[in-house]
């Protein structure tokens, strides 16, 4: 719907969300768009069985796709859309379209466990290379890139260690080099991040976690400026019979419209809660960008203007029995991998850390809190009652 309206005056990202695809021929005069759902489609004339760039089959999308990805763009600020049927394919994508055989991929250190895993398992089967690094590098990335580097895959923060990419150097080392950029900005939702401006090719979510806000959708989708890349994705898409189900795109789109509010809350939240957790004499470390205490604070400071509701702490050590206790304790925080939606949840991160270019000293086990919209003071209770019991 654009930047400004008839005042002139700049709109912020609340209102464009929601007024995002309202126009008469998505929703047919209702505040929402329809929910097309089509397989076959039957074309105006033989001269359009064929048509470039035609919509010929329900794969390619409907009225309903079309919405979700126009509002999408105005979370990141992009001029194109490409859709997922989960954050991880939404993750993939790139590595399929851009990566193969004799080719090299550089990967960060600390990117999402399933993405890492696609990494490890996959791209070897089909003869491309890939190479951690630490999250951390910056510019040290220029001395990693080769001739048949394709892909530099960033995700940051790390979703269970926190470490904050120099995105705009990491981004310049991958451009004089002709290599695609890719960022991971599930994080943020891409209302506190912007990968895009500081200079990636690519930035990626999960709409499984901020963006549909329910826990109840599998989504991803990828945002990008650059119209050659767009016909990469789009043949990738096409070639793999990647869809998205039309019901799916609805309730994405329906989530959306109050991502800006919500994202407001989980910040405010997290915050509040984490600042409480470093005062607790059971935590070793509290890892949460946004704190001036945090080695990645600077960084974050720069290059967001805000944060979400997930964070790590550490725990003072102790063995795995008693975290164990300690989650089992809690009374509002469920046990669960994701994070995004309206409840909060917690995981122990150890057992599944992987690295390889890169360490972290975190002091004691690691746990991963996602904050989600109870009331701060009773989460604090939560935690506080759930730590007397193993302190």
């Amino acid at each position: 719907m654009g930047e400004e309206g008839k005042s002139g005056r700049p709109r912020g990202l609340g209102t464009r969300l929601t007024h995002a695809a309202r126009d008469r021929k998505l929703t047919l005069g209702g505040v929402n768009p329809v929910v097309q759902k089509a397989s076959t489609v039957i074309v105006e004339s033989a001269s359009k069985l064929f048509e470039p760039g035609g919509w010929t089959y329900g794969r390619h999308g409907t009225a309903t796709h079309e919405a979700l990805q126009q509002a999408l763009c105005e979370i990141e600020g992009a001029e194109h859309c490409v859709l997922a049927p989960s954050g991880l394919m939404a993750c993939i994508l790139p590595f399929l379209g851009f990566g193969g055989a004799g080719g090299h991929v550089l990967v960060g250190d600390n990117v999402y466990g399933p993405t890492r895993r696609f990494v490890d398992r996959m791209l070897p089967r089909w003869g491309c290379e890939a190479t951690y690094f630490d999250p951390q590098i910056g510019a040290g990335i220029a001395t990693l890139l080769r001739p048949e580097t394709t892909l530099v895959f960033v995700e940051s923060p790390g979703s269970m260690t926190f470490e904050i990419a120099d995105a705009p150097a990491i981004a310049a080392a991958a451009r004089s080099a002709n290599v695609v950029s890719v960022m991971d900005n599930t994080w943020s939702a891409g209302v506190f991040h912007k990968p895009l401006t500081l200079g990636f090719d690519l930035s990626v979510q999960a709409n499984t976690k901020y963006v549909s806000g329910g826990a109840d959708i599998l989504n991803g989708a990828i945002y990008l400026n650059d119209d050659r890349l767009l016909a990469r994705l789009k043949e990738t898409v096409a070639d793999l019979g990647v869809n998205v189900a039309p019901d799916d795109a609805y309730a994405v789109l329906r989530g959306a419209r109050s991502l800006a509010m919500r994202m407001d809350h989980h910040q405010a939240s997290a915050l509040e809660v984490a600042r409480w957790l470093t005062k607790h004499p059971a935590i070793a470390r509290v890892i949460h960008p946004a704190l001036e205490s945090d080695p990645s604070h600077a960084l974050w400071k720069r290059d967001f203007t805000g944060s979400s509701g997930l964070f790590s702490i550490a725990l003072k050590p102790m063995p795995t029995a008693k975290v164990h206790a300690f989650l089992d304790a809690l009374d509002l925080f469920g046990l669960g991998f994701s994070y995004g939606g309206f409840e909060s949840l917690v995981i122990h991160c150890d057992p599944q850390l992987k690295r390889t270019s890169s360490t972290s000293d975190l002091g004691g086990p690691l746990i991963r809190l996602s904050i989600g919209l109870e009331e701060p003071a009773d989460l604090i209770a939560d935690l506080e009652q759930a730590l007397a019991q193993v302190s």
